[in-house]
């Protein structure tokens, strides 16, 4: 009998509530925009090289496209603390210490991300305010730029989501966030 015809035999995936599957799309919008950027150069380095064409606005859609990733992927690293880091004083203490300086991190990086998302919008508006247009399409770049401000919020929230589940559901973030020493 199968696991789903019968209900007594639990599934060996852990079920996922609503906060892990919002990460989830998080994560597969930033990935998404990975495509994205790596699907526009290479169609660009494709058509300059053989058909000595490029597409309008190529390097405006490349370096717009370019700060969204940026921007998406700082929400996807910052609640897995999947990017890198060294740091000697964390490597030889405690348990109970590394926590605390998690804690304190994540908190200085919720502070320093909310800042820059407040400072994003500004720039969104301006953008939008002074009409600024790509070079050949003559298409507005503000959207761009709010879809880039779009992920900062993500980053805030999934900052947020980090630092609640380092203070009080450590066990959620599955030990991931623990330095696993290079051999």
């Amino acid at each position: 009998m199968s696991v789903a015809a019968n209900p007594n035999v639990e599934s060996a995936a852990p079920r996922r509530n609503l906060m892990d599957r919002f990460i989830d799309a998080i994560e597969l919008i930033a990935a998404f925009f990975v495509g994205i950027v790596a699907l526009d150069i290479f169609v660009s380095v494709l058509l300059r090289y053989f058909f000595a064409t490029q597409i309008p606005d190529s390097y405006d859609f490349g370096r717009l496209l370019l700060g969204i990733l940026i921007f998406w992927g700082i929400a996807a690293t910052s609640y897995r603390g999947s990017h890198i880091t060294v740091d000697l004083v964390y490597a030889n203490v405690g348990v109970r210490m590394k926590r605390v300086i998690d804690v304190f991190a994540t908190l200085v990086l919720l502070f320093v991300v909310t800042v820059q998302t407040y400072t994003l919008f500004g720039k969104v508006m301006g953008t939008r305010a002074d009409h600024v247009l790509t070079f050949d399409l003559r298409l507005p770049v503000w959207p761009f730029f709010l879809v880039a401000w779009i992920g900062d919020v993500s980053a805030v929230l999934l900052i947020a989501v980090r630092t609640y589940r380092l203070i009080f559901h450590p066990e959620l973030l599955g030990g991931q966030y623990q330095i696993k020493p290079v051999e």
